[in-house]
């Protein structure tokens, strides 16, 4: 799998967007074996939202390499949960 954990995970996202929010709370990070991806669960009040992260796109965040796509997706999910669409 990798060489980090999922609270590792989660600590690297909120680091990167403050504004997305507290792990544990506001966000979880899950590996799903079935899937072999993150899922990354975003809850906002009432709202949450479950988004798979592809292992390699994980793994490259973590390095602090192409985070931009992590970035993408949770301004994504950020958008979403708001009821705005790209």
């Amino acid at each position: 799998m990798s060489y980090y954990d999922k609270q590792e995970l989660c600590t690297q996202i909120t680091t990167l967007y403050p504004d997305i929010g507290e792990c544990g709370s506001d966000i979880t990070v899950a590996y799903d074996e079935q899937e072999k991806a993150w899922v990354v669960h975003l809850k906002d009040g009432p709202h949450s939202l479950d988004h798979f992260l592809e292992q390699i796109d994980a793994d490259s965040c973590m390095d602090g390499k192409q985070c931009i796509g992590l970035g993408l997706d949770i301004a994504q999910l950020k958008k979403n949960l708001h009821g705005k669409q790209f």
